[in-house]
């Protein structure tokens, strides 16, 4: 194996063990110096091909981020912080104009906030005001945060409810299209969409009056789920239940986004628009921002009903807009390399799919792609360990990646990266799985 653990970096995560509360940190012992393009660093001076950009907040490559840093640069020098949310200043409004050229026409209200959990928890408190309702719905697999508010929808992993007791108001949840692992044991599209026959028939039937429900949230790609792709027809039929109910839908755009799958909003994808959108992660380059993005006939709200303190920092927005300003003047050429190079890292993962007994399902859109191992295909028992070896074999030999799901991976390349770099990380992911598949 290439990379070795030196001493210095056993001691750092020992420090991080006693010092630090437990967040997310699992078994891979990367101690982070550099990166944010096709490649990171350790203190050590390793080098890895990162699969992972750094959860899907590198999705530009070292151009972007070069601009993003001239950006920051350029305006700490002038004002950190203008207490937007108090005070009025012209930046945040001048980039908020041209997100708005992303967005579908009627898009005209944006709340600027730290975080995905935070941007979620924005549009909690707008689907509330908006809509004078109390219920919430959401999806099984689903994750839109670990705050209170945000926690009330996430329903991805046990653990990450466990202990809070109340959330946030009544909310409904039911299985999403999770088609390799149907819970009513059918397959698409021969099972008529019965996750929707279910929702309309339990949660909006015995459970609440769908004129109680304020807001559909959804994650056109379900993230931490599992990186799980529903079939088009499932998110028109959200659009269709929403609409007919005069209840909300909202695209929780946090990993999905920010053309992860070729194009800026995931929902695009299932040719649907949302009614309120939520953005993070890429949308700064590694500088914390998040976006909850409305459409203009919802009105507005009451003065002192939603602030905070840091939202529309300028240093934020400068990022965000340097970003955005590469996106836009690259925007062609990123649209047609992601699709070229999701196809071929597709392509690899279906033969892989086709000769290794511990990959089940392999899916996803653009460059957002997760592979799910099992014990073996006929019982496709989750593989939770040999999805871990996976990634550790794939670490200790210079590539970077992290899990999803019960026993998923994600596959997610800053989206720039160069033809060769994805090959060479395709082929370490394919070596490792090798390994693993041949040592039970």
């Amino acid at each position: 194996m290439a990379v070795k653990i030196s001493k210095r970096i056993k001691d750092i995560l020992a420090k991080d063990s006693k010092l630090m509360i437990n967040t997310t940190k699992d078994k891979v012992p990367f101690v982070a110096a550099r990166g944010g393009g096709d490649f990171a660093w350790d203190i050590d001076g390793n080098k890895f091909i990162d699969f992972s950009s750094f959860i899907s907040v590198y999705n530009l490559g070292d151009e972007a981020n070069k601009k993003i840093q001239e950006a920051i640069t350029t305006q700490s020098k002038e004002l950190i912080h203008a207490a937007f949310t108090d005070y009025y200043s012209e930046k945040p409004l001048q980039f908020a104009e041209k997100l708005m050229t992303m967005f579908p026409k009627g898009f005209g209200r944006t709340f600027f906030s730290n975080s995905g959990t935070e941007a979620n928890e924005g549009a909690l408190k707008l689907a509330r005001l908006y809509s004078k309702r109390q219920y919430m719905f959401s999806f099984y697999g689903g994750f839109h945060g670990r705050t209170i508010g945000s926690l009330s929808l996430t329903v991805s992993k046990h653990r990450q409810r466990e202990g809070f007791g109340d959330m946030f108001g009544p909310t409904l949840h039911a299985p999403y299209a999770y088609c390799y692992r149907c819970p009513f044991k059918l397959e698409y599209p021969s099972c008529g969409l019965a996750c929707v026959d279910y929702i309309k028939k339990y949660p909006l039937s015995k459970e609440a009056n769908p004129k109680d429900v304020a807001a559909i949230f959804m994650e056109p790609i379900q993230g931490e789920g599992g990186y799980v792709v529903p079939p088009k027809e499932f998110v028109v039929e959200m659009r269709k239940i929403a609409d007919e109910h005069g209840i909300l839908l909202i695209s929780d755009e946090v990993q999905a986004g920010f053309m992860r799958t070729g194009k800026f909003l995931a929902m695009d994808n299932f040719g649907v628009e949302a009614d309120i959108y939520t953005m993070a992660k890429a949308f700064a380059g590694g500088v914390p921002i998040g976006a909850t993005v409305a459409r203009n006939s919802l009105g507005n709200i009451p003065k002192g009903a939603l602030s905070n303190t840091f939202g529309g920092n300028l240093v934020a927005i400068a990022a965000a807009n340097a970003s955005l300003d590469y996106i836009k003047k690259n925007e062609s050429n990123l649209k047609s390399g992601i699709s070229r190079k999701g196809k071929y890292i597709m392509t690899r993962l279906k033969d892989m799919l086709e000769r290794y007994e511990i990959i089940g399902d392999v899916r996803g859109i653009g460059m957002m792609i997760g592979v799910e191992f099992v014990k073996d295909k006929k019982s496709k028992k989750p593989a939770q360990e040999e999805r871990d070896k996976v990634i550790e074999t794939a670490f200790y030999n210079n590539l970077l990646m992290l899990p999803c799901g019960e026993s998923s991976l994600r596959v997610i390349p800053t989206l720039t990266m160069a033809d060769k770099n994805i090959e060479e990380g395709m082929d370490i992911l394919e070596n490792a799985i090798k390994k693993v598949n041949g040592s039970r």
